[in-house]
């Protein structure tokens, strides 16, 4: 849902702990995306801001919306079973899949998309 999200190949997310994260230029507007999470957009202009899942005591910022996006780094590849077959990964960084770990929210029996139910 990231490639359609964005508009993008892929989605450029940085991870912060919720109670240290400050918006600076007012609070983004937000979009239910399933049943556990939900996407931040500025209701300016509708850039896309940031994926929560409810439950976390962290939130994916698109990294492009920052101020200084160098100072976050990439550190991993997640999602990496739905990235387009001409897309190459030659960084060596670690490679995910979603839903790989048993505690990911997707395998939770109570996660139900909005965005694509028929994926």
């Amino acid at each position: 849902m990231c490639k359609r999200a964005t508009g993008g190949v892929f989605a450029a997310l940085s991870g912060v702990r919720k109670d240290q994260l400050t918006w600076t230029k007012g609070q983004p507007s937000y979009f239910r995306s399933s049943s556990l999470s939900k996407r931040g957009f500025c209701p300016a202009c509708g850039t896309p801001l940031s994926f929560d899942y409810d439950h976390k005591d962290t939130i994916e910022v698109t990294t492009g919306s920052l101020d200084m996006p160098e100072a976050a780094p990439v550190q991993s590849h997640f999602g990496v079973e739905s990235k387009l077959s001409w897309l190459k990964l030659c960084d060596g960084l670690p490679e995910k899949r979603t839903g790989a770990s048993a505690g990911s929210p997707v395998n939770r029996p109570d996660f139900q998309p909005r965005q694509d139910p028929n994926r």
